[in-house]
């Protein structure tokens, strides 16, 4: 089965912007049902709630309904990114910089692939990361997956940066 999850984004992503969330994340996993994950947050940066993911899966399962880019049955999976939320969107490194991350990279630079530091956001079409060896960066077009880190900086109250503390 061959489903572009781009193209789910895109039929997704206006509808969830009209009713106050971001889509992070799409992403379609296992073969004989496969599960289609949407991952959303609140525009607002307010929690997300369990009548948030449902009113997302409502909208979500009427809009694939009708455009069916998936053949078969499948499951839909809504959820919030979460604390160790996954870093998607270049935008995603300059908001949540100060904060520890881990970075891999689908091609090594000097013999490596997996990076670890605090985001320093980002210049040009790089990533600036400062690590244990110091500042390095990584281009945006070579990051496989990346995350933040769960460190005591993300359970600070909302709208408290690390910087702020020290």
């Amino acid at each position: 089965m061959s489903v572009e999850t781009n193209e789910i984004a895109r039929i997704i992503a206006p509808a969830l912007e009209a009713m106050g969330y971001r889509l992070v994340r799409v992403q379609l996993i296992g073969a004989r049902r496969p599960t289609l994950q949407v991952m959303a947050e609140r525009r607002d940066d307010a929690a997300m709630t369990v009548e948030d993911c449902a009113e997302i899966s409502r909208a979500v399962s009427a809009l694939l309904d009708v455009a069916d880019p998936i053949a078969g049955a499948y499951t839909l999976e809504v959820s919030s990114p979460g604390i160790d939320r996954p870093l998607v969107r270049p935008e995603d490194y300059d908001r949540f910089a100060g904060y520890a991350a881990k970075i891999e990279l689908s091609e090594p630079i000097d013999g490596r692939r997996r990076f670890r530091g605090r985001l320093l956001g980002r210049e040009a079409d790089h990533v600036r990361l400062a690590g244990d060896a110091g500042e390095v960066r990584l281009p945006l077009a070579a990051i496989a997956r990346a995350k933040l880190l769960l460190t005591e900086d993300l359970l600070m109250p909302a709208g408290k940066k690390p910087a702020e503390t020290h």
